[in-house]
Order: C-alpha cells, then sequence, then structure tokens
C-alpha cells in the first residue's frame, strides 16, 4: 500500500484524484491537504511514502512547503503537480528538492507512472549493500546512507537523486557517462525538456557540494554526457 499525501487546494480535484487512486488504481491510502500549512502538518502526523502537490495555494504554496519539508528530510520523494511549468518555475522547484513534476491535466495512470518511478528510485537506494563506498580522490560516497565524505572530515547528506547520480559518476571515475543513460535511469525518460533541465539543476549542486577538493571535478562533455574526474 502506498500513503501518498495530496496537497491540492481545488476540493473536487482532490477527491477525483483520491477516488482514482485508491478505487480505480488500487493499492493506495490517499491523505487529502487543502494547502501547504495543512499539508506540513499531515507530513509530519502521518510521515507518507510519497507527497504529491500543487505550488499555487492560499496560506502557505507549495514552495515553502517543499522548503520547509527539505530542513530536515531529504528524502521523501515529491512531485509537483501543476500547469505552472515555465523554465523559471521548473528550475527553482528542482532547486528547493523537488524530485519531479506531472503538468495539470493528467490521467491517474500518468500519476501513478511518476509516483511508482520515484519510490522505485529511493527504494533502490535504501536496499543496497550498506558496506559499499566507492572512492575518488578525496572523497568516499556511501549510497546507501545517501552520504558523501571527504578525507578533511567533513560529511554532506544527499538525496536519493543526488546520490544515485554520484554512485554512476563514482563508479567509473574518467569515463563519460551519457546524459541519457542518467535521465533514463532516474527520470524514466532519455528526452524530456523538464527532465533534461532537472539534470542540469542537480549537476549544479554536486558540483558544488564538491567544490572543497579542486582536485575532483564533474565535467560536461558536450553533446555526450558527464564524466568525473581527478587532478
Amino acid at each position: 500500500m502506498i500513503r501518498l499525501l495530496l496537497v491540492e487546494d481545488d476540493a473536487n480535484l482532490s477527491y477525483m484524484i483520491q477516488a482514482a487512486l485508491e478505487d480505480m488504481i488500487g493499492d493506495y491510502e490517499v491523505t487529502i491537504a487543502n494547502n501547504g500549512q495543512e499539508g506540513l502538518e499531515a507530513y509530519r502526523q502521518d510521515k507518507p511514502d510519497v507527497i504529491v502537490a500543487d505550488i499555487e495555494m492560499p496560506v502557505m504554496d507549495g514552495y515553502e512547503m517543499v522548503r520547509r519539508i527539505r530542513e530536515t528530510d531529504r528524502e521523501i520523494p515529491i512531485l509537483f503537480s501543476s500547469a505552472r511549468v515555465s523554465p523559471k518555475d521548473v528550475v527553482k522547484g528542482y532547486k528547493l528538492g523537488v524530485n519531479n513534476y506531472v503538468k495539470k491535466p493528467f490521467l491517474p495512470e500518468e500519476l501513478d507512472a511518476h509516483v511508482r518511478a520515484l519510490l522505485r528510485m529511493t527504494q533502490g537506494i535504501t536496499e543496497k549493500n550498506t558496506q559499499q563506498t566507492f572512492t575518488v580522490g578525496g572523497y568516499t560516497l556511501e549510497p546507501a546512507q545517501a552520504r558523501l565524505r571527504h578525507i578533511s572530515g567533513s560529511a554532506q547528506l544527499l538525496t536519493p537523486r543526488e546520490a544515485g547520480i554520484l554512485e554512476l559518476l563514482f563508479r567509473k571515475p574518467g569515463e563519460v557517462i551519457r546524459r541519457e543513460v542518467i535521465l533514463d535511469k532516474f527520470w524514466n525518460t532519455e528526452d524530456d525538456y523538464f527532465a533534461s533541465r532537472s539534470l542540469d539543476v542537480f549537476v549544479t549542486k554536486l558540483r558544488k557540494l564538491i567544490s572543497i577538493d579542486e582536485t575532483v571535478s564533474i565535467k560536461t562533455v558536450k553533446g555526450i554526457g558527464l564524466m568525473i574526474t581527478t587532478a
């Protein structure tokens, strides 16, 4: 059973989505919140498996709700469902920690596919061998714990997707990992505008995470993909 928190200020749409997921698709238990503040309270009380949220809502919008959740929880999958998908809005959401977008209007089967893809990704991280690590330069990546350590003693907690992308790069240092491979593994697409922009945002964040060690860098091979290298 997937415990889904739906944060949506349109009551009719909320009940339609809830009925579709619980009765038509099945295997869902849906909790409804009418705005970001209620969503934040429901998240803290119910600890759902995944959150699906609108952006523009009264009292507290989706951006602020996600910002507050990500202050303490970098793992729970969060999906924005919105007609508001301009490049600026998409990038803002990804920077705050949203995992993906689904554009309104959407079919229940489409939302179900997005949710299950996100859960497969996060579960894939937690099911890995807890002893498995990868080292590049002064960094050691612990995928199961979603943690990046440096020999200086610093440590960074990662989101499941950040850890997953780094793992692909850390497994084959000095080799190019093609963009379509990364997009297919973590966004279930090889050529999608929003997924491609999301990947660019993640790469920028990952470069900042490894910026304390000037001998390690993530390079973009134009038109092909990414690689991690050491000086």
